[in-house]
């Protein structure tokens, strides 16, 4: 094949694969996590909003992220669209963990709390916004900006998830202990 046809997107798609693999596995331990909460009446529907399904969207966005960015396209205008539109979504859903956050009485959060569930993955989808609109004339490096995007997302569900492990084991130990 002509090296003109061959798409930018071609080198990119082991990392995909993996970071998406990670996306879903993650996306079903929060599943368990979230379980283990509810048994033991430690997570409440309002923190569930704000501080629990955000992970599950971060996580299933970068496995659609990995999807859109492994499909055969013909062309960057296409997934750059879709990339953009999908980041809006990510942005306007951020917004509303910011507003669920702010409403909820069961747990008040802390500097940490703000920076993780709501600055990075607004700064992570305003990012990948950019990206989408830059992907079709510059993709060397609207590629790398995604991918470490992708990755900020992950990471943020990571660490997210395991604060929600932390929470929940701590709540559970002193409602043992009382």
């Amino acid at each position: 094949m002509p090296e003109s046809l061959v798409s930018p997107l071609s080198p990119w798609d082991s990392f995909y694969v993996i970071i998406g693999s990670s996306g879903a596995a993650l996306t079903g331990l929060q599943f368990v996590v979230m379980a283990l909460g509810a048994e033991g009446r430690t997570i409440r529907g309002p923190e569930v909003g704000a501080f629990g399904t955000p992970n599950v969207v971060h996580f299933s966005f970068v496995l659609l992220l990995s999807a859109i960015l492994t499909a055969p396209w013909a062309g960057l205008t296409s997934p750059a669209l879709v990339l953009g539109v999908a980041a809006a979504a990510g942005l306007a859903y951020t917004l509303i963990v910011i507003r669920r956050a702010r409403r909820q009485t069961g747990y008040h959060p802390v500097l940490e709390d703000w920076i993780w569930h709501c600055f990075l993955p607004f700064l992570a989808y305003t990012t990948l916004l950019a990206a989408a609109i830059a992907l079709p004339g510059r993709a060397g490096p609207a590629l790398f900006v995604i991918a470490a995007a992708a990755m900020l997302l992950l990471m943020i569900g990571i660490h997210n998830a395991w604060d929600t492990v932390t929470y929940i084991a701590i709540q559970q130990s002193q409602k043992r202990e009382s």
